[in-house]
């Protein structure tokens, strides 16, 4: 069956691709960078920082908000986006990260993974099927199928058993997704590991099976930069053209520059909200430490050409005293200005590709990136 489509391609430069995914909640414009607020919230951020950063979209996490506050729970109280007051578009994991990160904690099956929940020991069932009713009753705009997402490295064998089962898992998310309201997407999930072949198996037959959009997971999970955009390079020109593309868990803003220019649309990291609550913001320079001793007496801010307030008006000297104080509203004000610069490095990216100048945007983010940041003389 063919599911009907609701992303619209713009523009392209080489490989690079803008465009919008209208959602029940909203138009989203690609490429995208989603905030992660995997129990329904931002760490650190009011849902106001996140919208006015340039936010379209943000993702929830279906294992983490089924277990606590419980989905039907939010379903009764509106859907996540009024439970939560973010109110814009959404989508919601399938809970198939947790089959990797909480392996100890899990038994696996063809049926479904049975968790032992990490906050009280209780056992919940996650099948495809469950994945799906979780994330309708979430109200999520875009759901992902469940699928197995393994650690890298890992035996050819076992890779090779974990993307069929996420083929076959697949299907099974689809039927299930098939009573859902117009407008609501779901997207399947390459699997493959670090095995090209494997790679082009699962995204073949994915696309075969017919989804709104199509992820590229299992990366970022051990394996180097090179690799993953080698498995990019190999998956994504097999994935319909007309549909979007996201590449999970990924990453560093030199990881979404590359995986721009190799075709990828959408993508989710916890690293800019992680990273300022450990003393370090993301500028056009690169990352810059704040714990470091060097900002202790720097009246500088991080950038005096920011758009963004806290990151051209706040001194580092003050951000080098929260951050080694321990005070939290380091952590916040790195966080913004973090999630602040990463939609300011896609709405560039968005603009390059459609005035066609990805290619000179490419190499001047990275010059200064290069450039490093140097403190005064």
């Amino acid at each position: 069956m063919t599911l009907p489509n609701h992303f619209e391609l713009l523009a392209t430069d080489g490989t690079a691709r803008t465009g919008q995914l209208t959602t029940p909640h909203g138009v989203v414009r690609t490429p995208a960078f989603m905030p992660v607020g995997t129990a329904g919230a931002m760490k650190g951020l009011y849902w106001r920082e996140v919208r006015e950063a340039g936010s379209d979209i943000v993702l929830g996490n279906t294992y983490h908000l089924m277990l606590r506050p419980g989905a039907e729970r939010i379903a009764a109280l509106g859907g996540l986006q009024r439970f939560t007051g973010w109110g814009g578009p959404m989508l919601t994991d399938s809970g198939g990260f947790q089959v990797m990160s909480l392996s100890e904690l899990r038994k696996l099956t063809e049926h479904a993974v049975t968790f032992r929940s990490h906050i009280d020991g209780v056992k919940v069932e996650l099948s495809p099927e469950r994945s799906i009713e979780v994330q309708r009753l979430l109200g999520s705009d875009i759901a992902m199928q469940l699928d197995e997402c393994v650690r890298l490295p890992a035996d050819r064998a076992d890779i090779d058993r974990a993307m069929q089962l996420s083929l076959r898992w697949a299907e099974r998310s689809k039927r299930a997704f098939e009573t859902a309201p117009a407008g609501y997407m779901l997207f399947g999930i390459v699997q493959g590991g670090d095995v090209p072949e494997l790679r082009k198996v699962s995204a073949r037959e994915l696309a075969d099976i017919g989804f709104h959009g199509y992820a590229i997971g299992g990366l970022a999970v051990g394996e180097p930069q090179a690799v993953m955009l080698h498995m990019i390079e190999e998956a994504a020109p097999l994935l319909p053209a007309d549909r979007p593309r996201y590449l999970m868990g990924v990453g560093t803003p030199d990881d979404i520059l590359e995986a721009v220019k190799r075709g990828i649309d959408m993508f989710d990291c916890v690293l800019p909200t992680r990273n300022g609550r450990h003393g370090v913001a993301f500028t056009r320079f690169g990352a810059i430490n704040l714990r470091n001793a060097r900002h202790a007496n720097d009246p500088r801010p991080l950038d005096e050409e920011s758009l963004w307030p806290s990151t051209r008006e706040i001194s580092r000297a003050y951000l080098n005293h929260l951050v080694r104080s321990g005070e939290t509203l380091g952590a916040m004000l790195l966080s913004e200005i973090n999630i602040a610069y990463y939609q300011h490095l896609m709405a560039g990216i968005r603009d390059a590709i459609a005035n066609s100048t990805f290619a000179e945007f490419y190499e001047r983010t990275r010059a200064g990136w290069a450039q490093g940041d140097i403190a005064p003389v």
